[in-house]
């Protein structure tokens, strides 16, 4: 949480410097909004630029990186835009040693001047703020996921059908296999064919027998008189 106050308010400062450094003079008494961006592309004239067609441009889009990057904490996104403010500045160097045929750092107001410092301080400051930066809090966000709820028990896999539900008990679970149980036949009576279950001899009865084979019927008692 520090870091990212103190990288925050770094890169900040770095995106105030960049932004400012173009109303300075940048060359031999020329302020850098006096150059147009398109310059930097093909060249160095004495062409006068508009303030919102200049060098400022850059500069402010690298401010609102900055702004965005700390407000979503990506040091990505700061760093970026320290290297675009560092980047148009070298170029603007490299085009402006190129119409001047060599860049001097004189005390008199020719040469390079306060602007261009202020800018090369503004791209590092973008950098040492990305890099002063945390971030976003990744542990927090692995500790949230660790107190959320589990289920007690993962679903097992295809080739692990049969110790599902599982159980706290050792040994096997209640259901060992994926399929219903088969049903047990309702009891019917003692096998009338099996000689086991037979209480008495009894005369074999075709198998087309209507009459009860356990429980044969019997003769009435003859009448007495």
């Amino acid at each position: 949480m520090i870091r990212n106050v103190l990288g925050s308010l770094v890169a900040l400062a770095g995106a105030a410097s960049a932004v400012l450094s173009p109303f300075r003079d940048w060359y031999d008494g020329r302020a850098g909004r006096d150059y147009r961006v398109r310059d930097l592309f093909e060249g160095i004239t004495a062409t006068e630029s508009g303030v919102l067609v200049s060098i400022l441009l850059p500069f402010l889009a690298a401010a609102l990186l900055v702004i965005v990057g700390v407000v979503l904490r990506s040091r990505l996104v700061v760093a970026l835009a320290g290297l675009v403010v560092l980047g148009f500045t070298i170029l603007w160097m490299v085009r402006q040693g190129q119409a001047a045929g060599s860049l001097v750092v004189g005390g008199d107001g020719a040469g390079l001047r306060v602007g261009v410092a202020n800018a090369l301080a503004g791209g590092l400051l973008m950098l040492i703020g990305a890099l002063l930066m945390s971030g976003r809090d990744r542990r927090g966000r692995r500790n949230r996921r660790e107190r959320e709820p589990v289920e007690p028990y993962a679903a097992p896999g295809a080739d692990q059908v049969d110790t599902w539900p599982p159980t706290q008990e050792p040994g096997m679970s209640v259901q060992t296999s994926p399929w219903p149980e088969p049903e047990v036949d309702p009891y019917t009576g003692p096998d009338p064919h099996d000689p086991r279950t037979r209480s008495y001899p009894q005369a074999p009865y075709p198998e087309d027998d209507p009459r009860d084979p356990v429980h044969p019927p019997h003769r009435p008692p003859p009448p007495q008189g």
